[in-house]
């Protein structure tokens, strides 16, 4: 198998998925700590999150928590995630709900400083590639605004070859290069899990960068597996 090692050296990367609930996270965390180990300066962001909860510091995302966690170069929370919504819904409807306008220009101050500082910065979108930020744009908008590389993560389950292979066609088609795919084990149920990993091999010309197992739930920091490179 084609590994990462000569891919993800330098660069800004934006993390999406086949959907909501498929291992983003998990497997952005265990990129930077990856990279971070190999002496790359690491930055992240989840530039919009919902599902936030109250803290005395402010409404707070468990997953741009677990990015600030796992990079090395010290960045405040509100640049790693800038617009933080309670709601765990869809991001534009629960900043409709509360009447907020999420601004790129807000978005790209924060990236600016994040990747000014770093050799890598790792971008973690929310849903799946065209999940919506607003009555026009998504995040695959985002990710051709700053022209970032893209991995994806496939959530191994029923449907999971469609899915992906749709995705790598809507990534290319925006102009973006998909440098590789993440197969992200979800449904531990899931027949045929061999086969349908040779197929997504044969049919993407991408390289797969890692395979992740099933776990329940996002472990703790120590418990993250280290990324394949």
């Amino acid at each position: 198998m084609k590994t990462a090692d000569s891919l993800l050296t330098t660069g800004r990367f934006f993390i999406t998925g086949t959907d909501t609930g498929v291992g983003k996270t998990r497997v952005a965390v265990a990129l930077c700590r990856t990279l971070a180990q190999r002496g790359l300066r690491v930055t992240a962001m989840k530039p919009v999150a919902s599902g936030c909860v109250n803290t005395d510091a402010g409404l707070r995302s468990e997953d741009a928590l677990a990015l600030q966690r796992a990079i090395n170069v010290r960045i405040p929370y509100d640049e790693i995630n800038p617009y933080a919504f309670k709601a765990a819904i869809a991001p534009h409807i629960a900043a409709m709900d509360i009447g907020c306008k999420i601004d790129f220009d807000v978005l790209d101050r924060a990236y600016q400083r994040m990747a000014l500082q770093s050799d890598i910065t790792i971008v973690e979108g929310a849903g799946g590639w065209l999940a919506p930020l607003d009555t026009l744009r998504n995040f695959a908008d985002l990710a051709v605004f700053w022209q970032l590389d893209v991995i994806l993560v496939v959530g191994m389950r029923l449907g999971c070859l469609n899915h992906a292979m749709l995705t790598a066609e809507a990534i290319e088609r925006r102009g973006l290069r998909l440098r590789g795919w993440v197969a992200s084990v979800i449904d531990p149920q899931f027949e045929r899990l061999a086969e349908n990993l040779v197929t997504l091999q044969m049919r993407l010309p991408q390289p797969r960068l890692s395979l992740f197992p099933f776990v329940p739930q996002l472990p703790e920091d120590s418990a993250l597996p280290k990324f394949a490179l």
